[in-house]
Parts: C-alpha cells; structure tokens; sequence
C-alpha cells in the first residue's frame, strides 16, 4: 500500500564520536572495518562527521564481498533490473543491514508507475529484515551495543533523523530530514546516496533504505531487534504493512476498546488494520474490497462483517451494519478519490475518518463540507507509525501471536522473481503481502 511524502527542511543531525567496533564473526579489525581502498573510476564524497574525502568504489567487507545487487528502477514504463553495485558504506549514525528479505509494498509500485514523483534511477523496497554487520565510523557506542554485528533486526520505512523538531516531540512519523531529503531527494540525510553502480560508479537513489538489494544501510534510529523467535521473511511486513497500520490506529484514530471500526481496501495495508482493530478491542470490525477473495481472507484476520463494494453499496451496508449510525473510525487504504469519499460518509457523527491510502500525485478528495463542520466528523491523514516507540510494540505482538504474521503473508517469492511481484501486485492478484527473500 502506498503513503504520501511531503517535502520539509532539513535540520542537520548531530552526533557522538566514537569508533565502530566490528564483532570477530566478520574477523574486521578496527582500522580494517574504516578503510577504503582506491580505485580508478571511484567517487569522493564527504562524510556526515567531517570534510574527510572517502573513495566510494573500493570499499568492501573484510572477508566479506566488495560489491552487491540491488533491483534498479530506471524510469516509468522500464522493467525493473537487477544491478551490481559498489558495497555501500555506512556513515555515522548508520548501521550496514545484510538483507534477508523485504516486503513488496504498493508505494513502490507508486513510483515504478510514475504516479509519484521520486528521484531515479532509485532501489525500490523499504520493508526489511536482516543482519547487521558494520556499523559507520564515529557511531554512537549506545547504537553499537543495541545493534551488534550480528544482530537480527527489522527496519522501518519512516527513518527518523532524532534531532528534528519533531523528532525530539516524539512524532517521528514527521521527522522533517526524512522528508525533506529521502522522500524528496532519494538520499540519506547528509544528501547523499550509499548506492553507486559497479560498473561506472554513478550514484542510485534510495526509496528509504533502498532494501530491494543484498545489503543496505539504515539511519539506526529505524531499526528495532528482531528477537530469533520471529522469521525474517514473515516479519518484514512489521516495518511498513503494519507499522503503517499500527500508526493508523494508536496515533491517528486513538482507537478505543469497544470502538467500531470500517476498513476500505484489506490489500496489505488494510489487512493489517483488521489485525491492529482486532488487537485494540474494536467491538465491530468490517472489511470493504471489491475482491471476494480478499473479503474471505479478512475474515481470517478478525473482520466481523464483509462488504463487496462492487456489488453493493459499502456506505449504505456499512450503516445498516451499525443500525443507522456510522462506525466510529473508517480508514481508506486505497488512495481512490472514490474511497475518500466512501470514508468520510461512513463515519458516525464525531467520527474520525483515517486516510492512509497514497493517491497518484494530482488525485483530489472530495468531503461534504457542511456535515464535517455540523457534526465534527475528523478527517485524519496518516503515513506511518513512530520507529523507536512502535516498532518494539509490534515485535511483541508479533511475537506473542496476536498479530499472525504468517496470514498476513500469501505470497513468497525469490530476489530475482521481486519485479514479477509488483506486477501481479498491479493486476490484484496477491491478496495479502509479497515478500522477497533475498537470504
């Protein structure tokens, strides 16, 4: 499912010196796990921490690989392909990932389809588990003993900066560097990318931490441990279907035990929600598609009551199903203008209708204006959950079993099969969510 991004100004993070200590499962010594080898065709760049000049294109894990693939979107209407690319490196405050597997997401498919603006060529994917194995020079020593080489974690898409204004507030689902540099720039917050070809060295963008590739590397503030209980494939959705959905529900919504609940497109996203409602207490929980077989499975996920809105109309049932009223929050995970509009009427009096869905970039809602201002119905925008308060949430009800990880997931597929994915996820036809493994 996809989410909209809107563009702010930086505010430059700061950060502790400390050197980066590498574990002996990767046999890197300190000076070893810093050093960068020169080559002919490399590209200097300048790190966060200082004007230091590092040459991008020799750099490798000591008794490890010197360079990676990654899937490449180049420009709509392309294919998806599959690159060599430089090892990237990890700057201050950043965590090298050995990538395990990451969710195929309908943002993605967004920009693949150039219905959302976004800065190419770019590694698409932004939902994933892995390894750590480096951490970047002068890392913070809190960070390193967090996050250990070796270390299994689980990465958000929203990658909070932790010095902006609303970062330091708690409401990193706004952090001002993320969307003023990845969303709008494709880079990490020094504006830079990590990413550049093998073969020429020129730079690829990132689409949050570019996690369609064998390795990638994270801001650590969006990263939270993966405990070994949990499966890296099943739980790459925690970072984006159902962080997305948590935040819907905690922060947008504030829903509330007993609260009814109406959940418009149960893809991945909205599937997740059916789970989230489900696990908040939501006395009465419909689901609304226009696929019977996504309205089969959401019955699986807690959905007390389903509506085929292809065959009758999803306001009109949804009030029947609430005796007249309404329910008290609806959320649209679609992004269609009509679904917009279908949200907002389906809300009671002082309900609040929550609009998670992202919509190609000129798409407009329309909202009975009258009726939002005589009977306070809220109408809330959402794009994600809050990576260092949620994330461990959703660890732990994963880990218990309240939320099944292995229903919300219908579909596996391999590193080289990613781009088949995304076009079965255009035609509907994964009911749940895709995930990639690239172990």
């Amino acid at each position: 499912m996809a989410f909209f991004s809107i563009s702010r100004s930086l505010i430059r993070r700061s950060c502790n010196s400390t050197r980066n200590l590498i574990s002996k499962r990767f046999e890197v010594s300190s000076d070893s796990c810093s050093r960068w080898r020169s080559s002919s065709h490399g590209i200097s760049t300048t790190t966060s921490s200082n004007s230091e000049k590092i040459d991008a294109s020799g750099y490798h894990l000591s008794g490890g690989p010197s360079f990676m693939r990654g899937t490449v979107f180049w420009e709509p209407g392309k294919p998806l392909t599959i690159e060599e690319f430089q090892m990237p490196r990890p700057k201050v405050g950043e965590v090298l990932i050995k990538t395990k597997a990451c969710g195929v997401c309908h943002s993605d498919l967004h920009v693949i389809k150039g219905e959302l603006p976004f800065a190419s060529p770019c590694v698409v994917g932004h939902e994933i588990t892995g390894e750590v194995v480096e951490h970047g020079l002068h890392t913070d020593r809190e960070i390193i003993r967090r996050f250990p080489v070796g270390a299994h974690v689980i990465g958000a898409f929203i990658m909070p900066c932790g010095n902006c204004s609303y970062c330091v507030k708690g409401q990193e689902d706004l952090c001002e560097a993320f969307f003023a540099y990845n969303r709008a720039k494709g880079t990490l917050y020094d504006g830079e990318t990590r990413l550049f070809l093998r073969n020429n060295g020129k730079p690829v963008y990132m689409y949050s931490m570019g996690g369609l590739a064998e390795y990638c590397v994270v801001p650590a503030h969006a990263l939270s441990v993966l405990p070994n209980s949990l499966p890296y494939t099943e739980s790459a959705i925690l970072g984006c279907a159902v962080f997305t959905a948590y935040g819907a529900m905690r922060h947008a919504a504030d829903l509330r035990l007993g609260d009814s609940v109406a959940v418009i497109g149960v893809g991945g996203v909205g599937s997740s929600c059916l789970q989230i409602a489900r696990a908040f207490g939501a006395s009465e929980i419909i689901a609304v598609d226009v696929q019977d077989e996504k309205l089969d499975n959401a019955k699986k996920l807690g959905a007390t009551h389903t509506v085929n809105a292809a065959k009758e109309d999803a306001v009109d049932k949804i009030k029947e199903i609430t005796g007249g009223m309404g329910v008290d929050v609806a959320v649209e995970a679609l992004g269609k203008p009509q679904t917009f509009v279908q949200c907002s009427q389906s809300v009671k009096d002082g309900g609040k209708a929550v609009m998670i869905g992202l919509a190609p970039s000129s798409s407009i809602g329309e909202v009975d204006i009258n009726r939002l201002v005589r009977r306070q119905v809220k109408i809330i925008g959402s794009y994600g959950g809050r990576a260092r308060q949620d994330l461990p949430k959703l660890v732990k009800l994963a880990e218990t079993g309240i939320f099944n990880l292995n229903a919300a997931v219908s579909r596996k597929c391999t590193f080289e099969e990613a781009a088949k994915a995304y076009q079965d996820l255009d035609k509907g036809c994964i009911v749940g969510r895709a995930v990639v493994e690239i172990m």
